[in-house]
């Protein structure tokens, strides 16, 4: 899984460092550490803005329970109903249908 550093998330969506975490903080984002830097999955990205329907996708697991760490697990790991993993059906606009599979999971 590719990462890109917070600097270059900020970069890419004009926005300051600090903007980025309170995005993270917020549930917009979900970021790890890795070798001390702190970096976001560059698949969550789409051009110069977050990929659609993440951030929702997010909250319902956050609100399900779920911590991020088995979130990013969950949003990277191939899905037969999908098909494929959940983040590749994100970023192919078909949110709705990944966001049903969250709520289930969730409740």
């Amino acid at each position: 899984m590719a990462m890109l550093p917070v600097a270059e998330v900020a970069q890419l969506l004009s926005i300051s460092v600090s903007r980025v975490h309170q995005l993270v903080r917020d549930g917009q984002l979900l970021s790890l550490r890795r070798d001390g830097v702190t970096v976001v999955p560059a698949d969550f990205m789409d051009g110069s803005a977050v990929v659609k329907g993440l951030a929702g996708t997010i909250t319902v697991l956050r609100d399900g329970g779920y911590h991020d760490d088995d979130i990013l697990r969950w949003l990277f790991t191939d899905d037969e109903s999908l098909p494929g993993a959940p983040i590749a059906a994100l970023r192919a606009g078909r949110h709705k249908e990944v966001k049903r599979r969250a709520q289930a999971m969730a409740f």
